[in-house]
């Protein structure tokens, strides 16, 4: 059930070029799942801004989540201190149904921005025994992130655009040369990244997160509707039934 709370930050730094890693306190950090995010509202901005959960501490009663400045709304939540309080309606949106699978071996793909929600995806994962390969994707060097806490959950594999770091390419470039079989692939990234994997892994099963723009973040507004394989005279709301949909769910455009 969403719950809107306002929440202390406990820390905020800047972990590569123009992101942020924020962390956050709340009573109910327990219940937030690999995959959903938290809206969070901005002074000065009429919309929330959606952000993913990037990990979550039950014992502190804290949660993660990583950003980064792609417009005025996160400029302005990038200036918030230790010890603000910020306006959060939370938890958000479906997560990765991991416990409903059987899983011997993931494949995480991720790029950009839509990494840090894999991370905690990832932890969970090895908790349960998982093997975890993780495939990242970033622009060039300046922007990656998080590889330390990923090589601690599996084997890890770094693209970059301009080959400033890891392997040039892309994420695909990377999946191509992969040969151990895996049981479920989860991504998370830019909808050309999306569209490439899926492509790539057709006959995989597996799971994508959507990143997409909010409005009212609960499902009334449609701004952020998706249409279904199956029948795309239907939709899917990102909000409310995503943002995680299995990979063949949904047209990606």
């Amino acid at each position: 059930m969403k719950t809107k709370q306002l929440i202390e930050i406990k820390s905020h730094i800047e972990i590569a070029e123009d992101t942020f890693e924020m962390v956050l306190h709340s009573t109910i950090s327990h219940e937030l799942k690999p995959g959903q995010f938290v809206h969070i509202a901005l002074n000065g901005h009429m919309l929330r801004r959606p952000v993913s959960i990037a990990n979550v501490d039950t014992e502190k009663e804290t949660f993660t989540v990583i950003f980064k400045i792609f417009g005025e709304g996160t400029r302005e939540l990038s200036k918030s201190k230790t010890g603000d309080y910020l306006d959060v309606i939370l938890p958000c949106g479906t997560h990765y149904p991991i416990e409903d699978l059987n899983l011997d071996h993931a494949l995480i793909v991720g790029g950009g921005i839509g990494v840090p929600p894999l991370y905690y995806l990832g932890k969970k994962l090895k908790e349960e025994g998982v093997r975890v390969t993780s495939v990242l994707g970033f622009q060039t060097k300046a922007q990656v992130f998080y590889e330390e806490k990923f090589r601690q959950l599996g084997d890890v594999y770094i693209a970059t655009n301009d080959g400033s770091y890891g392997q040039k390419g892309f994420v695909t470039d990377i999946i191509g040369n992969l040969n151990s079989p895996i049981d479920y692939y989860f991504s998370c990234g830019p909808t050309p990244m999306l569209q490439a994997v899926t492509n790539q892994l057709q006959d995989q099963k597996g799971y994508i997160s959507l990143e997409e723009r909010m409005g009212c973040g609960v499902g009334t507004c449609y701004a952020c509707v998706v249409p279904l394989k199956a029948d795309p005279s239907k939709n899917k709301k990102i909000c409310k039934d995503g943002p995680v949909f299995y990979a063949n769910e949904v047209i990606l455009a």
